[in-house]
């Protein structure tokens, strides 16, 4: 099955800049899309088809005076379901917000608006983006395209799902400890966690501990590179944003492989990580480490890492969700809650040892990344699992920490400050998607993507390695 809502993003874009397709033709491709298959999979969880096909019909006029038209114009987005839009539901997957119609956008959801982009629905997420699996009170569990069964991951599940499904050309996503990237891998689909500040926040609850970043997802590298472009900007509310660069973070240039010296680590040193995880990581890295000049088996120097990222990550929860916790406490769920009370447990000295800690991270990790061209570790640490689960109690048969320690492999790379983009490489042993992260090298996201699209071509000529396309057909039955 081919419609014109499986194309790229890219594609897409050229075609209308043509006139040979129309944004009002694209909008109705990707409605088509969702009534057929998101029943089944719960990935959209509001949309307003008039505005859209308004916003569409519009495009369509500026694309027939050629004036006015921006990187995104007629390309339709979905928006995470934690960004406020202006007249369109945002329920953040609470109860709390069950009803709320916002009066004015979200900065990340204005920079779309501005670039073009059509805001064509939003896509679900757990409460506040609090957990690694999406399911809220709201809308309920979203299931993986290629096993609705089986969890999506999460905060950005939606997102993901949307794209995997071609519901979507282009999805935003937000990460903190993985929630762009886990979902990017468990679905077969492209997601960058940017350097914090590339991609600025709107009013965030602590503007100093840049932990939680927005971000691109896509079905490619070129296409996340697109969107990329229309989110990317400075915002006075982000003390850690700042204005682009004069290149284009879509213009990627061609890269040769072969002269990149390559880290390569299969758990950061310290993350848990299921054997067969470990087994078909080394196995895919055989098919394509020659690719490179140099591979490096270098762990990072993460000692600690765990207690850090419990310790900043829980206060940042006091920060935005002490209040709510407080007042409602029978309409807020187990994970906010809970990290709540674990954030009121920890002491001045806690927060103060944790926050020199992580900066003796960041900068040994900065020192590595001095040294090699990039990083390569596993996309999750575990396969995907039942929805009905929040998380794999253990790994390998041994309990885990916290419910987000399954996820350490994506939160120890968090803590360094550097862009990593997860791609994907194949099926595993289940039909399931597997995925990378690729790490490169701070405010280089053009490199990085630039690599990033050079390795997906690559890849998409090792068997095992392309990405995964999930079986539509079953899913419309």
């Amino acid at each position: 099955m081919t419609d014109l809502c499986d194309r790229s993003a890219v594609e897409l874009r050229a075609l209308m800049r043509r006139r040979e397709i129309s944004p009002v033709e694209l909008l109705d491709s990707c409605l088509a899309r969702i009534e057929a298959v998101n029943p089944k999979l719960n990935a959209v969880v509001a949309l307003d088809a008039p505005a859209a096909r308004a916003a569409a019909e519009a495009a369509e006029a500026l694309f027939r005076v050629g004036d006015g038209v921006h990187p995104l114009t007629g390309l339709p987005v979905g928006v995470k379901d934690l960004n406020e839009t202006k007249g369109l539901r945002t329920t953040f997957g609470s109860p709390l917000f069950a009803e709320h119609v916002p009066a004015a956008d979200a900065g990340v959801v204005r920079r779309l608006r501005a670039a073009g982009g059509i805001v064509a629905a939003k896509t679900n997420t757990p409460e506040f983006g609090a957990g690694a699996n999406t399911d809220n009170a709201v809308y309920g569990f979203t299931g993986n395209p290629f096993d609705p069964m089986k969890t999506c991951a999460g905060s950005s599940g939606g997102s993901a799902v949307a794209l995997a499904t071609s519901m979507l050309p282009l999805c935003n996503g937000s990460d903190l400890g993985g929630s762009l990237r886990t979902p990017a891998a468990f679905c077969g689909v492209v997601g960058l966690r940017p350097t914090p500040g590339l991609v600025a926040k709107s009013a965030p609850a602590i503007p100093t501990a840049p932990l939680s970043v927005e971000g691109p997802m896509g079905r490619s590298v070129a296409d996340l590179a697109l969107l990329l472009s229309g989110l990317a900007g400075a915002d006075p509310d982000d003390p850690y944003s700042r204005p682009l660069e004069t290149a284009p973070l879509a213009d990627l240039q061609p890269v040769d492989l072969g002269q990149l010296k390559v880290a390569v680590s299969e758990d950061l040193g310290f993350a848990p990580v299921d054997d067969e995880i470990r087994s078909l990581f080394r196995a895919r890295l055989a098919g394509f480490r020659h690719l490179f000049r140099d591979v490096q088996n270098r762990d990072p120097e993460m000692a600690e890492a765990n207690r850090v990222f419990e310790v900043l990550r829980s206060i940042g929860f006091l920060a935005a969700h002490l209040e709510k916790v407080e007042r409602h406490p029978d309409k807020v769920g187990a994970n906010v809650a809970n990290n709540v009370k674990l954030g009121l447990t920890f002491t001045a000295r806690d927060v103060a040892w944790a926050s020199k800690r992580h900066g003796e991270i960041a900068r040994d990790f900065t020192g590595l990344m001095e040294e090699v061209d990039l990083l390569i570790a596993p996309g999750a640490s575990a396969k995907p699992f039942a929805k009905g689960e929040s998380y794999p109690a253990e790994i390998n048969g041994k309990p885990l920490d916290t419910y987000i320690h399954w996820v350490a492999i994506s939160y120890g790379l968090t803590l360094t400050g550097h862009p990593v983009l997860c791609l994907p490489c194949g099926l595993d042993a289940d039909g399931m998607p597997f995925g990378l992260q690729i790490v490169g090298r701070r405010w280089d996201e053009r490199r990085l993507l630039s690599i990033g699209a050079a390795l997906e071509a690559a890849l998409a000529a090792v068997p095992g390695c392309a990405r995964p396309l999930p079986d539509l057909a079953r899913l419309m039955t």
